[in-house]
């Protein structure tokens, strides 16, 4: 059966009344949250707990699963009686078995080799704390992270996903892990600021369900300490890939200095939708486009052009796009050519979506598809179709042609219903004349017709 109910707990040892000391008024909302997922997991009744914990043993390019059929550990380390507090576990062997015949079909090294310290760490035992108070009927699987690619511990929470399909177990995931920036300043939806613009990503992420943004924070993670929460995280998305999740971010504070988050996630049914990881390569195939091309406007562009034309369908926007095209209004024009000949051009006057993005994003695939004048694109021109995309300023009426120029403004004539444009800096249009009468010429008004004038300027992206 599949994973049945995932969950990120934190591991900072002060979280428990046995360490806390002194501090039950900073943790109060995290413990709480806490013994809500123990609630939740004894309602599940899981046969086995996966946990990742940041650690655990980790190794470069391998995914270490701890061995042997039992296990204990304290937190003698953080000052609490060896003798007062420890926790003992058993193993679910098989399924460690059968999780390593799967990573190993993916490509996934991953096994029980070359364990220095068979104690349970403490970001194992945190969670079990919690989850003992109020269950005990689990074998655990103890595993931990990698410096592998965030795409490999993505894929690697799939094979925990399909373990668990084949042995028909009943299991629960826990992901282990803090967030060691600074807590972001609070607006009135709990979570912004500037200042730790990571965590609050994540914490937005954890609340919306939103495992995509795990993925594509990876290069902004220089730090490997900031990185490991994540990574655990990741192979908890892995493990819920392609379901539909019920997503409850049950606190976020900061602890000691560190942030805690704890959260829950309950499949319910599949969606195809949420196929993260195809998702993400996808996105690193525009973010590859971006570099080449050194504009992000024509990139997205292309980028929409060629996922409609191969799909069908509309693409959603890329992520961490510059701030104008998310924030700013305008009219767009698209224009496509091959081997230098017009293929397509459509665009707005003024902006008939919510952002500039989105405004390229329609227009792009309009010009491709729906120019009156082109049979629509297919799949085999594209690597010869290049785009350039222009984003227009307000027009604004002129009461002369002297007001204007060719090389600097596009034109916008108008006869009552009847409206034509053209865009300025085009090739064969060598004067202010001649850019009128072909506006003249597109909206179907007679030169012995009275028109008005309008004009406005362009930032073209070639």
């Amino acid at each position: 059966m599949p994973i049945t109910g995932a969950f990120i707990m934190p591991h900072k040892p002060t979280v428990l009344p046995q360490i806390c000391r002194g501090e039950e008024s900073e943790i109060q909302k995290t413990v709480i949250s806490c013994r809500e997922i123990s609630k939740q997991i004894a309602v599940l009744k899981p046969d086995t707990i996966i946990i990742t914990s940041p650690h655990s043993i980790m190794y470069t390019d391998y995914f270490h699963i701890s061995q042997g059929r039992r296990a204990k550990g304290d937190l003698s380390k953080f000052g609490v009686d060896a003798e007062k507090f420890q926790i003992c576990v058993e193993y679910d062997c098989d399924y460690i078995s059968t999780l390593q015949e799967e990573a190993a079909k993916y490509g996934i090294a991953a096994g029980t080799l070359n364990e220095k310290d068979v104690c349970l760490d403490h970001g194992t035992i945190i969670p079990l704390a919690f989850i003992r108070e109020l269950y005990d009927g689990f074998k655990l699987v103890r595993i931990g992270l990698s410096r592998l690619p965030f795409s490999d511990h993505y894929v690697f929470g799939e094979c925990i996903s399909k373990t668990a399909d084949i042995l028909e177990s009943n299991v629960v995931f826990i992901a282990s892990g803090g967030l060691p920036h600074e807590a972001p300043a609070k607006n009135h939806d709990g979570f912004t600021g500037e200042g730790s613009q990571h965590d609050g990503q994540i914490a937005r992420a954890m609340r919306n369900g939103d495992f995509l943004k795990f993925l594509t924070l990876e290069e902004t993670f220089k730090d490997e300490s900031a990185a490991r929460g994540l990574r655990s995280f990741i192979v908890m998305a892995g493990a819920l890939d392609g379901k539909g999740v019920k997503s409850e971010l049950l606190s976020y504070e900061k602890v000691s200095g560190a942030d805690c988050a704890v959260a829950s996630f309950i499949p319910y049914e599949i969606n195809e939708n949420r196929k993260f990881l195809d998702i993400y390569k996808k996105l690193e195939g525009f973010q590859y486009k971006t570099k080449v091309t050194e504009d992000e406007y024509v990139a997205l562009a292309k980028y929409s052009i060629e996922s409609y034309i191969k799909t069908g369908k509309i693409t959603d926007l890329p992520l961490n796009l510059p701030k104008e095209m998310l924030e700013r209004k305008a009219g767009v024009f698209v224009s496509l050519k091959k081997r230098g000949n017009l293929r397509g051009c459509i665009g707005t006057i003024s902006p008939a979506t919510g952002n500039i993005a989105r405004e390229i994003q329609r227009n792009a695939v309009n010009a491709a598809t729906k120019d009156p004048r082109f049979e629509p694109v297919n799949v085999a021109e594209l690597s010869e179709i290049t785009c350039s995309v222009d984003v227009l300023s307000p027009p604004e009426p002129v009461s002369s042609v002297d007001c204007l120029d060719h090389e600097r403004y596009g034109v916008i004539v108008k006869c009552g219903h009847k409206r034509g444009l053209l865009l300025p800096r085009l090739e064969k249009v060598n004067s202010t004349k001649r850019q009128i009468e072909i506006a003249l010429s597109k909206a179907g008004i007679r030169n012995d017709e009275t028109f008005s004038i309008e004009r406005f300027e362009v930032a073209r992206h070639i």
